[in-house]
């Protein structure tokens, strides 16, 4: 309908004309009262937020001549953190001379990923940042799963049948 007679008769009936396709030839509009609209979309946003979780990134740093009990503490926190749903940087930070043996970082990276391989996977390659290496270990429930193939059951027999498979067995 005309523009014009579309708004008188949104006025008449106490709503708002809001257009909903302006792409469209003829441009689309809709008859709502607006307010309530906005008023219940921002109720099924706030509940849409209040189903999410907000998955933070946990930093555990260690040094290149770390001991062994003190990266099994380290390993202790990261695996409580990530048991609470939380992605771990293990960062390896150099001081002095060290940084010219990145792959004591390289070694001790991949003896904590291999640490926390049953709750956990690596989230790309260790990653070299001025005096710091980090990779980012994330829990297995984070890490979206592929779909497996839906399997097929068996039809069940109908009554009918298996009362006729008994009566012939006696």
């Amino acid at each position: 309908m005309p523009l014009d007679q579309a708004r008188e008769f949104a006025k008449n009936k106490n709503l708002d004309l809001v257009e909903v396709a302006a792409t469209a030839n003829p441009p689309v509009c809709r008859l709502l009262d607006y307010g309530k609209f906005k008023y219940e979309q921002a109720k099924k946003d706030r509940e849409a937020k209040k189903g999410q979780k907000i998955v933070e990134v946990r930093e555990v740093r260690l040094r290149p001549k770390i001991g062994d009990h003190d990266f099994d503490a380290k390993a202790k926190i990261a695996r409580k953190l990530m048991t609470a749903g939380d992605k771990v940087k293990v960062t390896i930070m150099f001081r002095g001379r060290e940084i010219t043996h990145p792959e004591l970082a390289w070694k001790l990276l991949q003896r904590m990923a291999e640490a926390m391989k049953d709750i956990a996977a690596v989230e790309g390659q260790p990653v070299m940042e001025g005096r710091r290496m980090h990779v980012i270990l994330a829990p297995l429930s984070t890490i979206p799963k592929p779909k497996a193939e839906k399997e097929t059951k068996p039809e069940k027999e109908p009554k009918a049948e298996k009362v006729k498979e008994e009566v012939k067995q006696k």
